[in-house]
Protein backbone atom coordinates (compact mmCIF):
# COMPACT_ATOMS: atom_id res chain seq x y z
CA UNK A 1 0.00 0.00 0.00
CA UNK A 2 2.82 2.15 0.53
CA UNK A 3 4.11 2.22 -3.32
CA UNK A 4 0.45 2.69 -4.12
CA UNK A 5 0.35 6.31 -1.44
CA UNK A 6 3.16 7.26 -3.39
CA UNK A 7 1.00 7.31 -6.63
CA UNK A 8 -1.35 9.38 -4.80
CA UNK A 9 1.19 11.59 -4.02
CA UNK A 10 1.62 12.05 -7.64
CA UNK A 11 -2.00 12.52 -8.65
CA UNK A 12 -2.28 15.14 -6.07
CA UNK A 13 1.02 17.02 -7.36
CA UNK A 14 -0.67 17.26 -10.78
CA UNK A 15 -3.60 18.66 -9.01
CA UNK A 16 -5.74 14.80 -10.19
CA UNK A 17 -8.16 13.32 -7.51
CA UNK A 18 -5.22 11.96 -5.29
CA UNK A 19 -5.64 8.47 -6.39
CA UNK A 20 -2.87 5.89 -6.92
CA UNK A 21 -2.56 2.04 -7.37
CA UNK A 22 -0.02 -1.15 -7.63
CA UNK A 23 -0.64 -4.37 -8.95
CA UNK A 24 1.82 -7.31 -7.38
CA UNK A 25 2.09 -10.45 -8.50
CA UNK A 26 4.49 -13.04 -7.26
CA UNK A 27 6.10 -10.20 -4.45
CA UNK A 28 6.79 -7.86 -7.43
CA UNK A 29 5.12 -4.55 -8.84
CA UNK A 30 4.41 -5.11 -11.92
CA UNK A 31 2.18 -2.33 -13.02
CA UNK A 32 1.10 1.05 -10.97
CA UNK A 33 -0.87 4.19 -11.75
CA UNK A 34 -2.40 7.16 -10.47
CA UNK A 35 -5.53 9.33 -11.35
CA UNK A 36 -5.27 11.42 -14.51
CA UNK A 37 -8.54 12.06 -16.09
CA UNK A 38 -8.44 15.93 -15.99
CA UNK A 39 -4.97 15.70 -17.69
CA UNK A 40 -5.63 13.10 -20.00
CA UNK A 41 -8.92 14.44 -20.91
CA UNK A 42 -9.90 10.58 -20.54
CA UNK A 43 -12.66 9.78 -18.04
CA UNK A 44 -11.09 5.91 -17.95
CA UNK A 45 -8.00 6.66 -16.65
CA UNK A 46 -8.19 6.10 -13.34
CA UNK A 47 -5.57 4.79 -11.19
CA UNK A 48 -6.42 1.73 -10.80
CA UNK A 49 -7.06 1.03 -15.08
CA UNK A 50 -3.74 2.72 -15.76
CA UNK A 51 -2.08 0.38 -13.24
CA UNK A 52 -3.61 -2.73 -15.23
CA UNK A 53 -2.86 -1.84 -17.98
CA UNK A 54 0.63 -1.31 -17.04
CA UNK A 55 0.68 -4.71 -15.77
CA UNK A 56 -1.25 -6.53 -18.81
CA UNK A 57 1.56 -4.79 -21.13
CA UNK A 58 4.28 -5.95 -18.91
CA UNK A 59 2.85 -9.63 -18.64
CA UNK A 60 1.63 -9.76 -22.74
CA UNK A 61 -1.69 -11.11 -21.11
CA UNK A 62 -4.54 -8.95 -20.21
CA UNK A 63 -5.55 -11.55 -17.76
CA UNK A 64 -3.76 -11.25 -14.53
CA UNK A 65 -4.53 -14.55 -12.67
CA UNK A 66 -2.98 -14.52 -9.29
CA UNK A 67 -2.11 -11.21 -9.28
CA UNK A 68 -3.44 -8.53 -6.02
CA UNK A 69 -4.62 -4.69 -7.44
CA UNK A 70 -3.71 -2.45 -4.33
CA UNK A 71 -5.65 1.17 -4.31
CA UNK A 72 -5.76 4.17 -2.26
CA UNK A 73 -9.74 4.20 -2.21
CA UNK A 74 -12.18 1.85 -3.08
CA UNK A 75 -12.44 1.38 -6.81
CA UNK A 76 -15.43 2.88 -8.28
CA UNK A 77 -18.10 0.67 -10.69
CA UNK A 78 -15.44 0.92 -14.11
CA UNK A 79 -12.47 -0.21 -11.42
CA UNK A 80 -13.77 -2.92 -10.26
CA UNK A 81 -15.19 -4.01 -13.77
CA UNK A 82 -11.94 -3.86 -14.98
CA UNK A 83 -10.47 -6.02 -12.31
CA UNK A 84 -12.99 -8.57 -12.76
CA UNK A 85 -12.08 -8.76 -16.57
CA UNK A 86 -8.13 -9.00 -15.90
CA UNK A 87 -9.35 -12.35 -13.11
CA UNK A 88 -7.02 -10.53 -10.22
CA UNK A 89 -7.10 -12.77 -7.35
CA UNK A 90 -7.70 -9.83 -4.90
CA UNK A 91 -8.35 -5.90 -4.28
CA UNK A 92 -7.00 -4.35 -1.68
CA UNK A 93 -8.02 -1.10 -0.91
CA UNK A 94 -8.15 1.65 2.00
CA UNK A 95 -10.17 4.07 2.36
CA UNK A 96 -13.90 3.30 1.37
CA UNK A 97 -15.80 5.99 -0.70
CA UNK A 98 -19.31 6.09 0.09
CA UNK A 99 -20.09 7.92 -3.31
CA UNK A 100 -19.05 5.90 -5.94
CA UNK A 101 -17.16 2.76 -4.01
CA UNK A 102 -18.23 -0.18 -5.82
CA UNK A 103 -17.02 -3.21 -3.54
CA UNK A 104 -18.72 -2.50 -0.16
CA UNK A 105 -19.91 0.95 -0.31
CA UNK A 106 -22.51 1.81 -2.53
CA UNK A 107 -22.21 -1.63 -4.60
CA UNK A 108 -21.60 -5.28 -2.73
CA UNK A 109 -19.61 -6.65 -5.71
CA UNK A 110 -19.81 -9.97 -3.61
CA UNK A 111 -23.41 -10.02 -4.90
CA UNK A 112 -22.79 -9.56 -8.82
CA UNK A 113 -23.44 -12.98 -10.78
CA UNK A 114 -20.15 -12.90 -12.91
CA UNK A 115 -17.61 -15.82 -13.67
CA UNK A 116 -15.25 -14.55 -11.46
CA UNK A 117 -14.63 -13.74 -8.38
CA UNK A 118 -12.03 -11.90 -6.00
CA UNK A 119 -10.69 -11.55 -2.43
CA UNK A 120 -11.73 -8.19 -0.86
CA UNK A 121 -9.05 -6.53 1.53
CA UNK A 122 -10.46 -3.62 2.76
CA UNK A 123 -9.32 -0.68 5.14
CA UNK A 124 -5.14 -1.24 4.97
CA UNK A 125 -3.85 1.99 6.20
CA UNK A 126 -6.98 3.69 5.97
CA UNK A 127 -6.15 7.06 7.63
CA UNK A 128 -3.33 7.39 5.72
CA UNK A 129 -4.95 6.52 2.09
CA UNK A 130 -7.90 8.78 3.71
CA UNK A 131 -6.10 11.72 4.12
CA UNK A 132 -4.95 13.02 1.35
CA UNK A 133 -8.79 12.66 0.00
CA UNK A 134 -9.59 14.98 2.83
CA UNK A 135 -7.30 17.47 2.23
CA UNK A 136 -7.90 17.36 -1.81
CA UNK A 137 -11.13 18.05 -0.95
CA UNK A 138 -10.76 20.49 1.50
CA UNK A 139 -8.69 22.97 -0.74
CA UNK A 140 -11.14 22.59 -3.47
CA UNK A 141 -13.68 23.85 -0.98
CA UNK A 142 -11.58 26.23 0.19
CA UNK A 143 -10.32 27.83 -3.17
CA UNK A 144 -14.04 28.35 -4.01
CA UNK A 145 -14.50 30.31 -0.97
Amino acid sequence: MGMALEEAAKAAEAGEVPIGAVVVAEAAIIGRGFNQPVSTGDPTAHAEVIALRAASRRLGNYRLTGSALYVTVEPCLMCVGAALQARVASVVFGAAEPKFGALVSLLDVSGLKTNHRFEIVAGVRQAECRAPMLAFFQKRRDARG
